[in-house]
């Protein structure tokens, strides 16, 4: 269904996601800073969450000097928040906006590549919280506030290890595959419940520093850009999908 050549022919309207509040984490660079401006020239008002408030803060006042909508900056170091810092969120999301259309899970950890025999418990418990515990209880904190939409999205950055585990990806192999159940698992229980769609998309080779730091040798201009592969986040997170549920897409499809 979802092939090269339906997103080859896929049009968003320029106004796909206007009026539209959507959260973004890890939106300081790579997929998810390009996902932030995406959105935000279709017509989206974006939520930027990361850790560091100064990449932050210059992907708002990109935002700002387009002349888009104005954006919201949550910085959240997603290793240490606890279950309050997550309720603290849903208010604060609650008293600006009353509502939350889209949830783009993007921030993760890549972690060592090195077997799992020799895999250092500590990296093992820190990609785990960061790429899996913290989207679960996101999620769960943030259900409320997507039930008020009419059509709510939720999508996750995925990973091919994540669909096929491969030798020396470790935790962060795990993760993603942990997040692909959860989607399934999220969209079977919403499934006629509400509106809220669960999702995700593996981005495939992408030009980012993530990329970078697990194919060092690799020619960074042999991979697209972040911004050439938004396509499929632009059609999961407007309402041209709003029938599309518990779907793996891939960014870059073969055929």
């Amino acid at each position: 269904m979802f092939d090269k050549e339906f997103f080859n022919n896929y049009s968003p309207a320029k106004d796909l996601l206007k009026d539209k509040v959507i959260l973004i984490t890890g939106a300081g660079a790579g997929i998810g800073k390009a996902a932030a401006l995406t959105f935000a020239q279709y017509g989206a008002t974006v939520i930027l969450l990361g850790r560091t408030l100064q990449k932050l803060e210059e992907v708002y006042d990109e935002i700002e000097r387009q002349g888009l909508a104005q954006p919201a900056i949550f910085p959240m170091n997603l290793e240490s928040a606890s279950d309050h810092d997550y309720q603290a969120m849903h208010d604060s999301i609650n008293e600006e906006f009353g509502r939350l259309d889209g949830l783009l899970h993007n921030a993760s950890e890549l972690g060592p590549r090195t077997p799992l025999t020799n895999y250092p418990s500590e990296q093992w418990q820190k990609l785990l919280q960061v790429n899996l515990t913290a989207p679960f209880i996101m999620t769960k904190s943030l259900v409320p506030l997507l039930s008020k939409s009419q059509n709510a999205s939720i999508v996750f950055t995925g990973s091919s290890v994540g669909i096929k585990g491969r030798a020396f990806w470790g935790a962060y192999a795990v993760t993603k595959a942990g997040c692909e159940n959860m989607v399934e698992i999220l969209a079977d229980e919403f499934d006629g419940t509400n509106n809220i769609r669960v999702n995700s998309i593996n981005p495939g080779g992408t030009r980012t520093r993530m990329r970078a730091s697990a194919y060092p040798a690799e020619n960074p201009s042999s991979v697209p850009p972040a911004e050439d592969i938004m396509k499929p986040y632009l059609f999961l997170l407007g309402d041209d999908s709003k029938d599309v549920n518990g779907t793996q897409l891939n960014a870059q499809p073969k055929n």
